[in-house]
């Protein structure tokens, strides 16, 4: 073994620090797509901000990976505040909003994520604060109970759900700012961010490459700057440089065919094809079969596999469509 072996690696961070946070767009110009969310938040945020006011709450729903907390960011940015992050799972008890709530400045944007995840008697906690500024905490218990409250500085909630339909309707109306649903990117969307995200990761590739992955990532940012990562580390152990076969090599390692689905997502449409034959068949047993999560194919496969016409959901359960047949018939050849 070589000395050069034996000598202790010094680790360095990817870039500027974090390299999520890098790849982030850091404007509003450099967020690519959700053209109408954007110049709706504009014109919400830019309004509040000349009027010296808390803007007002801000509830963002969709897929993953589509951009909902680099959003939230650019929100915080614009109205030159702080952001506090939390998410649903991570408020398990009222006093842990409390502590939250009260330890925010005038003017702080509160971005939870996940907040379908909140217990309802989080909710009911939380429905005054957006409403009146005000936080009631009980103390005590049975008769001897009572209710403080506290006032709270003005603040504006910005909360992010892949789940909307799990949210109660008391709390989604509470969004007065507004709910904004983003939506699928397009390839060409797609192809401009892996080519900012390439050149601040100082890589060298064409159209035609970033035409390539923006084919497979799901039409999701978040997949496009994985896939270009993993494309990036195999180029820099072979030749250097990021090409077509270089491409397709990565594509094979992490076993993700043309129309961009992976092994979960193939092996999903493969157990209602060749074992439920072709469905309708349930979530419950899709999930048992596959040894996927329930949330996990419904969140996270099923809206991919659908937008591509592989998938019908049906009352009667999930059904594979002639296209899906087909994909499978030849991923299989």
């Amino acid at each position: 073994m070589s000395d050069s072996e034996n000598t202790p690696q010094t680790f360095t961070r990817d870039g500027a620090g974090n390299l999520d946070q890098t790849l982030r767009p850091n404007t509003w110009e450099e967020y690519v797509g959700q053209v109408k969310t954007k110049e709706n938040l504009r014109i919400l945020l830019t309004a509040a901000r000349e009027r010296g006011h808390a803007a007002e709450h801000i509830l963002l729903y969709g897929p993953p990976g589509l951009g909902k907390t680099t959003l939230a960011h650019l929100i915080s940015k614009t109205l030159g505040t702080n952001m506090r992050t939390t998410s649903g799972p991570a408020i398990e008890r009222v006093g842990d909003l409390a502590a939250i709530l009260t330890n925010l400045s005038p003017g702080d944007v509160l971005f939870i994520d996940e907040i379908h995840r909140l217990s309802k008697s989080i909710e009911e906690v939380l429905y005054p604060a957006m409403e009146s500024g005000v936080l009631d905490i009980i103390i005590g218990k049975g008769p001897s109970a009572r209710t403080v409250q506290l006032e709270l500085p003005p603040f504006t909630l910005v909360s992010a759900t892949t789940r909307i339909s799990l949210l109660s309707a008391p709390l989604r109306s509470r969004f007065s700012g507004g709910t904004f649903r983003l939506e699928f990117y397009k390839d060409s969307e797609i192809s401009q961010i892996l080519a900012r995200s390439a050149e601040l990761l100082g890589v060298s590739t064409s159209q035609e490459i970033m035409d390539s992955i923006a084919k497979r990532c799901r039409a999701t940012p978040r997949t496009a700057n994985y896939l270009l990562k993993r494309c990036r580390d195999l180029a820099q152990l072979e030749s250097g440089e990021l090409t077509t076969d270089i491409i397709d090599r990565t594509f094979e390692l992490l076993e993700i065919d043309s129309l961009g689905l992976g092994s979960p997502d193939r092996e999903v449409l493969d157990t209602i094809i060749n074992k439920f034959n072709g469905g309708p068949v349930g979530l419950n047993t899709i999930a048992a079969a596959t040894g996927e999560e329930q949330s996990t194919i419904e969140d996270v496969i099923e809206p991919y596999l659908i937008r591509q016409g592989l998938l019908e959901r049906t009352p009667r359960g999930r059904i594979a469509s002639a296209t899906a047949y087909s994909h499978i018939e030849n991923q299989t050849e």
